[in-house]
């Protein structure tokens, strides 16, 4: 095997941004997806929250100026306490004007940027796309690896390269035949999404909210369309019907309940989910490697599984040029794999799991000194800008960069 390409499985923004970053610096890869181009933009809707670490890699591939206009900047979110609704605190990205030209987060959701993302890597000559191929399976050896794939039709290719990068998801196939532990746990409780066109600014809400209660938290955020609509995530029962969680008369009653309004709702979809906390047991085998949701998922509370899997590719590609361009040992890519589990563990994890945690909390007197807290964090400017260091990722970023 002499081919010195990466195959890339999987064109989510994880995969497409690893596959600019390596194209641009002239490493010729291969993306290998599932969907074809009559199904890929009819994805569930995901993640949008793109926050300021993850706008100026955007900028390093020349992302972001075409997601910019198909979203909004929202620099400010709020804490509140769903009895009432009471304001608990409000953070401005503001603070983080002298540390990135980012300061705001861009609403922009994730099927856009796959849009965006897809049509610049077909303008790259050094990226070949393969829509409508099943990735199937790989070998690997000193030399390379043979990946084995099939088409639509049925018929077997096979992609030989130097490195092999799951970026498939959750379920991903590289990680399971490398026998690698996906560890961690899964929420007994599902996550219920709702789409609606309705908005939620004339109670005061800000355009990316987080919604403490013992009983229903919730999530509140808008995205822009069309239509310009809101997105509203509910805890579920672990006993309830899914059948009946989604019917629309119980989907307005939740809206109904959560802010009474006359007439019904606008609802435009809905989707359950069940919420994992798990991370690979390593990033790394050799010539394979895992990025975004094959090597770790979390909760969406603080919108930092896609923003992470992104800070994953931009890593990997970097090492992965110093490799191939300029004939650095491959024993950086044993970097990649500390660098990016410990911030996996230590900041993705514990930080989503505390969002929630801090959400639902039930204890009283917990609950009083967490809306202290906050309060407190929001009204020292010293605080706030830690606080929004680390919600932006960019401290994140700064700490994957020190461990050597």
């Amino acid at each position: 095997m002499t081919s010195n390409q990466v195959v890339i499985i999987g064109a989510g923004p994880v995969g497409l941004c690893l596959a600019l970053s390596l194209t641009q610096s002239g490493v010729p890869v291969t993306v290998v997806e599932t969907l074809n181009d009559a199904n890929f933009l009819d994805q569930v809707p995901r993640a949008g929250t793109n926050h300021p670490a993850t706008l100026e890699m955007f900028d390093r591939i020349g992302l972001y100026e075409k997601i910019e206009s198909r979203g909004f900047r929202a620099p400010l979110f709020h804490y509140w306490d769903r009895g009432g609704p009471k304001l608990l605190a409000e953070f401005d990205h503001a603070l983080l004007r002298d540390d990135t030209k980012f300061p705001y987060v861009l609403q922009c959701e994730r099927i856009k940027i796959c849009e965006e993302a897809l049509a610049l890597a077909r303008r790259e000559p050094l990226c070949t796309v393969m829509m409508d191929t099943t990735f199937v399976s790989f070998t690997q050896d000193a030399n390379g690896i043979v990946a084995v794939a099939q088409t639509a039709d049925g018929d077997e290719v096979r992609i030989e390269g130097a490195y092999i990068v799951s970026a498939e998801g959750a379920r991903s196939i590289v990680r399971r035949d490398l026998d690698i532990d996906f560890e961690g746990f899964t929420y007994p409780d599902r996550t219920l999404n709702i789409e609606v066109v309705h908005d939620f600014r004339q109670y005061g809400f800000a355009d990316r909210n987080y919604i403490s209660d013992p009983d229903e938290w919730s999530n509140l955020f808008r995205w822009a369309g069309p239509p310009e609509r809101w997105r509203v995530h509910f805890p579920t029962d672990p006993n309830d019907d899914p059948n009946e969680v989604t019917k629309l008369e119980a989907l307005d009653a939740r809206l109904q309940a959560f802010m009474p309004k006359s007439g019904p709702y606008d609802i435009r979809g809905s989707n359950l989910y069940t919420v994992h906390q798990r991370v690979a047991a390593c990033f790394r085998k050799g010539r394979a490697l895992l990025v975004g949701d094959s090597a770790h998922v979390n909760s969406p509370i603080g919108g930092m599984g896609m923003n992470s899997g992104i800070h994953d590719a931009f890593n990997l590609a970097d090492k992965l040029v110093s490799i191939l361009n300029h004939h650095e040992d491959d024993i950086v890519l044993d970097r990649y794999d500390r660098q990016r589990r410990k911030i996996a563990v230590d900041h993705t994890q514990a930080q989503t799991i505390r969002n929630k945690r801090l959400l639902q909390e039930r204890d009283p007197a917990v609950r009083q000194k967490n809306q202290d807290d906050l309060k407190r964090t929001a009204s020292d400017p010293k605080l706030a800008r830690q606080f929004l260091l680390r919600t932006s990722l960019l401290q994140s970023v700064r700490d994957a960069a020190k461990i050597q």
